[in-house]
């Protein structure tokens, strides 16, 4: 048995083994088969995802993937990944750290098998997803408890479940975006998060309010003057979404005078399919072909020291104050929606 009885695991979306046709269909179908991302009973969304849905997406997905695919380091997601739990476990050497994927491998049951194996006793689990949302955070939680249902032991469980507004990853984040701002000087940021569908928030799911948090945390540390937007990315299917649609706010923007934005995704923590081939390909040349003159997105937090700090930072604190809410209301002035 270990020594370390204390473990951490870290916990993102997942990402195709390789970027073919058949990996990115698997990879999808596990996505989309999860009630918690597509809410439709699955005897009736089933035949649809097989039949309709993933022989028209899969292939345009493994084309973006292969675009973004590298040689020397595969999957950026994969990746950053990887080297977060690397760099966390130096930083916190009395904690083994791993990380596990909750449509990938290595899934979080195979991770948290290899946890009792080891002995661990306190788990602290920390979602790869700042603002909550029940399409992430609440679907690792079930993940979760499915693999502790039927076990004689469970560990001391620690599971931060948001942290939207928490200090020092507003503080790593914020310090990112300052440089970019004194480097381009741009007249316009957006604040682009993943979206979800209208009728998730409207049946409670707090997402929207977690990103609202978010924004208007950074706007606040750095003092901002500059105009600010926020919007949402990654549309899905054909019912309506969280607005205005990122890519909708780049079209408007140059209409209305704005010709060099900064755009920052704070809802992804490691560099992806969304933030390099959505966001750095797709929506740069919405906002060029409408008329802007210069665009600039900001790479994800990464392995970016600051983020590695804060990631401990929320182990340390839930090992003083487990099940702490680390989220915090905040006033709404500034940003501008639309």
């Amino acid at each position: 048995m270990s020594k370390n009885q204390k473990g951490i695991l870290l916990i993102n979306l997942g990402t195709p083994s390789d970027p073919s046709v058949p990996a990115v269909t698997k990879f999808l179908r596990r996505f989309l088969s999860d009630r918690r991302v597509i809410h439709m009973l699955p005897l009736l969304w089933q035949p649809i995802l097989n039949l309709m849905v993933l022989p028209k997406y899969a292939p345009k997905s493994a084309a973006n993937y292969e675009r973004l695919w590298s040689s020397g380091i595969g999957s950026p997601l994969l990746h950053y990944t990887q080297r977060q739990a690397q760099l966390l476990a130096k930083r916190l050497p009395e904690y083994t750290v791993r990380y596990a994927m909750s449509y990938s491998q290595p899934l979080i049951g195979a991770v948290l098998k290899e946890f009792e194996f080891q002995g661990i006793t306190d788990l602290t689990i920390i979602p790869l997803y700042p603002q909550y949302s029940t399409t992430t955070t609440a679907s690792v939680q079930d993940d979760v408890a499915r693999f502790y249902k039927d076990r004689k032991t469970v560990p001391e469980i620690r599971f931060v479940s948001d942290y939207s507004s928490f200090w020092p990853y507003i503080k790593a984040l914020s310090n990112k975006l300052q440089k970019a701002i004194l480097k381009v000087n741009p007249d316009a940021i957006v604040f682009s998060y993943h979206g979800i569908p209208l009728s998730y928030q409207k049946a409670g799911d707090p997402y929207a309010q977690r990103c609202r948090q978010t924004t208007m945390a950074v706007i606040e540390r750095l003092g901002l003057s500059i105009p600010c937007f926020q919007s949402y990315q990654s549309r899905f299917g054909p019912a309506e979404w969280l607005k205005p649609a990122t890519k909708d706010l780049l079209t408007e923007l140059p209409k209305q005078g704005y010709q060099k934005v900064l755009v920052v995704a704070p809802s992804f923590v490691s560099d992806c399919l969304e933030t390099i081939q959505e966001l750095g390909e797709e929506n740069r040349d919405a906002f060029l072909t409408a008329g802007g003159c210069e665009y600039q997105l900001l790479p994800a937090l990464n392995d970016d020291p600051e983020w590695i700090e804060a990631l401990a930072q929320l182990t340390l604190l839930n090992a003083v104050m487990p099940a702490q809410n680390t989220a915090m209301d905040l006033p709404s002035a500034y940003l501008q929606t639309e």
